[in-house]
């Protein structure tokens, strides 16, 4: 039997298979295999956990949609591809119709699934380049950007929280991750102190002028300095300071679930969502863009409200908020400055209008 008559695994059969690209087993010693196994964990932690399961999702998405309608997804076939993001932007069924974004997602999720499989899904080639082309066209919109909180919304939202454990944990969330221009996934994945636990995301060193926080970011490691306010009642690091010290945190995640009646702190490491939950609650509570109906008011912020709140608000030079936030380019750090900076530079009047 030639090598292109073989049969290819059907992508059911795909889907109970280790999805990174190395080899099932290895010819030798049990040490090997230990090698191979401590391999495949290293390769699994290469992308963010969130973007595994974002494109497992995905994978999952294609394969039942190719099951549906009687096709292989293995090997790749870019006609099969361009036929589903078509489907993608124009369902066939009552399914709701995915964003361009979504769809370009699917896109990176499935090329890389292939890649973990031993195939390459060439994006470029005319059969997905020129549908997706279409329906970039047709669909696209202006990004939508969330609302930034600024810092009057930031002390209104913080003052509707209870004066209890949960309390003290919240108002730590809010301050410290508008302070350090933090995403909700950075928040949550702080421990107390360095290799506390295996799913750490960096840890935080409390000093006499602050706190500097060692995160894991999307573009390596970086260092968040967060300084004293001018106030215990505002300040983030006394308020982190009040949920270690009233919580009894010494070791672990740093923000961790409370009992129901919020007096007693437990050691489940808490969710990202919690953080976005959080957000939009304490948003509706200090009566924030009251001008709106609460669920308006509620799709308008979400946990990238506490950057853009930083750098819209922050009035220090440009590449101090870049370093802080740890954008790669001026020009991301832009894309957050929801208020500041808009018409600092006035070509009407420049051209003697």
């Amino acid at each position: 039997m030639s090598k292109s008559s073989e049969k290819r695994p059907s992508g059911r059969e795909h889907d109970k298979t280790d999805e990174v690209a190395l080899p099932a087993q290895v010819a030798g010693s049990g040490t090997l295999d230990r090698l191979v196994s401590t391999a495949r964990d290293y390769a699994r932690q290469a992308t963010a956990k969130n973007t595994n399961a974002a494109y497992k999702a995905d994978w999952a998405h294609f394969t039942h949609w190719c099951r549906r309608r009687g096709a292989e997804p293995l090997p790749p076939s870019p006609e099969l591809i361009g036929l589903y993001i078509a489907n993608c932007a124009a369902p066939d069924t009552k399914a709701p119709a995915l964003s361009v974004s979504t769809i370009e997602r699917r896109l990176s999720g499935l090329a890389w699934q292939y890649q973990q499989r031993g195939f390459i899904l060439d994006r470029k080639d005319r059969h997905i380049a020129s549908v997706l082309s279409g329906i970039r066209r047709k669909h696209a919109r202006p990004p939508v950007q969330k609302e930034a909180v600024l810092a009057q919304d930031i002390l209104a939202m913080i003052a509707t929280l209870p004066l209890d454990l949960r309390g003290l944990r919240d108002r730590a969330i809010l301050l410290i991750g508008y302070a350090g221009g933090l995403r909700r996934s950075e928040i949550v994945s702080l421990d107390f102190a360095r290799n506390d636990t295996p799913d750490s995301g960096g840890w935080v060193e409390i000093e006499s002028e602050g706190a500097v926080l060692v995160l894991r970011g999307k573009t390596g490691w970086r260092e968040v300095e967060i300084g004293r306010g001018s106030s215990e009642q505002t300040c983030p690091v006394h308020a982190l300071e009040q949920w270690l010290h009233f919580a009894r945190i010494k070791f672990g995640p740093l923000f961790v679930r409370t009992s129901r009646d919020g007096t007693r702190a437990l050691e489940a490491r808490l969710s990202d969502k919690h953080v976005a939950r959080l957000i939009k609650q304490t948003v509706l509570d200090a009566g924030i863009r009251s001008d709106l109906p609460d669920a308006e008011r509620a799709a308008l912020f979400s946990g990238h409200s506490l950057r853009a709140g930083l750098a819209s608000s922050a009035e220090v030079d440009e590449r101090h908020v870049q370093k802080h936030l740890g954008h790669a380019s001026a020009e991301m750090t832009r894309r957050y400055q929801r208020r500041r900076d808009r018409y600092r530079v006035n070509l009407t009047k420049a051209a003697g209008l």
